[in-house]
């Protein structure tokens, strides 16, 4: 039994609460079976289950759970980063936790997820100016105009009124989210290799060079950075890319090694 597996137990179709197993092998596992395994997985790896239900989007507690056990991690191996180590005791525990926030969200980024459009600021309206055309007359009509016999038009001045207005976002649409999988190849992973393709005559398929592979684009290490010069500026831009940057790619790693640590452990107590 996986992690995948698991998932459908916190999203059950139906009212029926029963133990009783849907087939009848010895070997199968009955409801209170699988509860028992998940709360034992949950103890053995805390951090890697906690951090797929929250990636599952099945507990924000669970999330919430995840990120301080990666926060409290982080504070055992900042001290080997200089630029961690000479942070202020009651500042070191914020930026950790703030590494660990966005560390999570890199990690639980799929090609499915959305993120807060960037033109609209998540409002679905932007700001644009628009051209107007009004128009008044120069004098009272119609009845100075028809004396005179000249038409309405000859007394109209018409002039260009600039306003600023409120319209639908061009990237959300209104949606006030944009999705995170990636232009070229829309979250496949695989795009067309124009070259390999007109060598051979038919569509050859590679792994996307904007995503890598991935089908989705990560977050850029610089919002990270921004956040925490939030807290402090006693870590600079080069500062951060030199040294505290793979300190923060080691993060999100550790979310991917302790949820395969999980799964194993769930495998091994379900077998």
């Amino acid at each position: 039994m996986n992690l995948e597996n698991t998932v459908k137990y916190h999203f059950a179709k139906s009212t029926l609460i029963s133990d009783s197993p849907r087939a009848t092998a010895s070997d199968s596992l009955t409801g209170t079976d699988i509860m028992a395994a998940m709360g034992m997985t949950q103890e053995r790896a805390a951090m890697g289950y906690s951090a797929f239900l929250g990636k599952m989007g099945i507990s924000n507690n669970d999330r919430e759970r995840a990120i301080e056990l990666l926060a409290q991690y982080a504070l055992t191996k900042c001290d080997k980063i200089a630029a961690l180590r000479k942070l202020d005791a009651k500042i070191k525990p914020l930026v950790m936790h703030q590494l660990a926030t966005f560390a999570f969200e890199d990690y639980s980024r799929s090609a499915a997820s959305v993120k807060q459009c960037d033109c609209c600021s998540g409002s679905g309206f932007i700001e644009a100016d628009v051209f107007t055309m009004k128009s008044h007359y120069t004098m009272k009509l119609p009845q100075f105009a028809k004396d005179l016999k000249q038409s309405p038009s000859d007394f109209e001045v018409k002039r260009q009124i600039r306003e600023t207005v409120k319209v639908l976002c061009t990237s959300c649409k209104g949606k006030r989210v944009v999705s995170c999988a990636c232009n070229d190849c829309l979250g496949r992973g695989k795009a067309v290799n124009k070259k390999l393709t007109e060598q051979q005559g038919v569509p050859v398929l590679t792994d996307c060079k904007r995503c890598s592979g991935r089908g989705y684009e990560r977050i850029p290490s610089t919002e990270a950075h921004a956040a925490v010069c939030q807290i402090t500026d006693a870590i600079t831009l080069d500062t951060w890319k030199k040294s505290v940057k793979p300190f923060y790619d080691q993060l999100i790693t550790k979310f991917d090694i302790e949820e395969a640590w999980a799964e194993a452990q769930l495998k091994r107590i379900t077998r």
